[in-house]
């Protein structure tokens, strides 16, 4: 454990280190395309973040083949060279993208070269656990089918929730996460091997997000484009191929004892590919849903729209930050709910707490006017709009006349339901009916001329 924690942190620092520098790069090289109809933000923000995540991918990787115990998987396993193979095309292709636009078609087309290029260096889904029947191997030819299909729809999922700050690269670290337990898991507690290249791809996953979130989150400085949407998809995807049909399910039983054991223990992977599409649920429901939404009104499936889920939670009415982590909390129980019903020893405590987290989340999803206020003590250290109202008595004279102007100005600032602005200090509005507003000397100067 000790060895992945290293190479999450090295992964997350040089990412981190990396984006301040990739970002004033973007603006220089003009990856800072204006904003369209369909995006959130308001104001240009500039691409490329992947040119950092993909820096963080190479110096993860550098130290792990460094290492004792991880370092034998450079050697006894491809997976790691078809991964920087897959990803460095997947990179080049999102660059191309950020910064002149690729068409869709041809972006397509990138994903699957991507994809055939790892199949050809050996990840591949060998054989699939079917219920009721155990271990079905497949073709080359299958094997190649699934795995291609199984990178484009996760490269594509992540790059269809790419639509808040903060969004992709969350929901992608809990899945990564979730996807480190278990294949942690299967490989120090039954001793799968395969499951060990798994293991080291979601601990780089989750440093790569951890260092780009702090730059990503709400009011982001920078985005991660499709050099690093795409990037993302395409590790998760090769993490689940590369333990997908790689178990020895008569192995795991001889370790458990018995066959109800190993069923139990097998639950993610048991039913093919299970568990990847788990930690992706909301980003594949979402992407099915806009497929059938494009092609349902005549449009290319390709075709951008505003009705992805995250939109749909602002149209509701949750803000920004509260649609995020809306997301998060649906990706996280979806995700780690699966991880720990082969974990526990009984299914229905599992169920339960699922359900009851389930009840909350509907809760918070159907209160998007509710603003939970923080208590007296930490007021001075929580947001604006989390702090309790002070009831203050009218003020008259100039210092009424500085607060309506304030005030005026604070919902001019604030279009569309944003948030108005913190009242001003009793001096500041001393000072400020004093020299009056620039609305003023404006008019004054106008009347001068006339």
């Amino acid at each position: 454990m000790r060895e992945y924690l290293l190479v999450l942190f090295v992964t997350a620092a040089v990412t981190y280190l990396l984006v301040s520098p990739v970002r004033k790069f973007a603006i220089a090289a003009g990856a800072m395309p204006a904003v369209r109809a369909r995006d959130v933000h308001r104001e240009p923000t500039p691409r490329l973040g992947g040119i950092a995540m993909f820096g963080g991918l190479c110096a993860g990787l550098l130290v792990a083949s460094q290492l004792t115990n991880i370092g034998r998987l450079f050697i006894q396993s491809a997976d790691v060279r078809a991964l920087l193979s897959g990803a460095g095309i997947m990179f080049v292709l999102g660059v191309l993208d950020d910064k002149w636009g690729v068409d869709a078609l041809v972006k397509l087309g990138g994903q699957m070269i991507a994809a055939g290029v790892m199949v050809w260096q050996g990840v591949t889904v060998i054989s699939l656990p079917v219920p009721g029947v155990g271990t079905v191997a497949v073709t080359p030819t299958q094997g190649m089918i699934i795995s291609v299909t199984l990178v484009v729809v996760m490269v594509n999922a992540v790059n269809f929730i790419d639509g808040l700050d903060g969004l992709a690269a969350g929901m992608v670290c809990i899945a990564a996460m979730a996807f480190f337990l278990y294949s942690y898991r299967l490989w120090i507690g039954y001793g799968v091997n395969d499951a060990a290249p798994a293991a080291l791809f979601s601990a780089v996953l989750i440093g790569m997000c951890l260092g780009f979130l702090p730059h990503n989150l709400h009011p982001a400085r920078i985005f991660m484009g499709d050099s690093g949407s795409m990037m993302l998809g395409l590790m998760l995807a090769v993490a689940a191929i590369s333990i997908t049909g790689r178990v020895d399910f008569d192995y795991i039983t001889s370790r458990t004892g018995s066959q109800t054991a190993t069923v139990h223990a097998l639950v993610p992977i048991y039913i093919p590919l299970l568990l990847p599409l788990t930690v992706i649920a909301l980003p594949l429901a979402d992407l099915l849903l806009a497929v059938v939404r494009r092609t349902w009104a005549g449009k290319s499936p390709f075709a951008a729209d505003k009705q992805h889920l995250h939109h749909r939670l602002l149209q509701v009415g949750h803000s920004h930050s509260r649609a995020v982590l809306i997301m998060y909390f649906w990706a996280a129980l979806i995700a780690f709910g699966t991880v720990a019903f082969s974990v526990a020893n009984t299914g229905r405590t599992v169920v339960l707490a699922f359900a009851g987290l389930c009840l909350v989340g509907l809760v918070v999803l159907l209160m998007p006017r509710f603003r939970p206020h923080a208590p007296r003590a930490v007021q001075a250290v929580v947001p604006p709009r989390y702090r309790k109202a002070r009831a203050e008595a009218p003020a008259t004279g100039p210092e009424a006349a500085a607060e309506a102007l304030g005030g005026a100005a604070d919902e001019a600032a604030a279009p569309d339901g944003a948030p108005a602005m913190a009242e001003l200090s009793a001096k500041d509005k001393a000072l400020l009916s004093r020299i009056g507003s620039g609305a003023t000397a404006v008019g004054q100067r106008s009347r001068a001329k006339g």
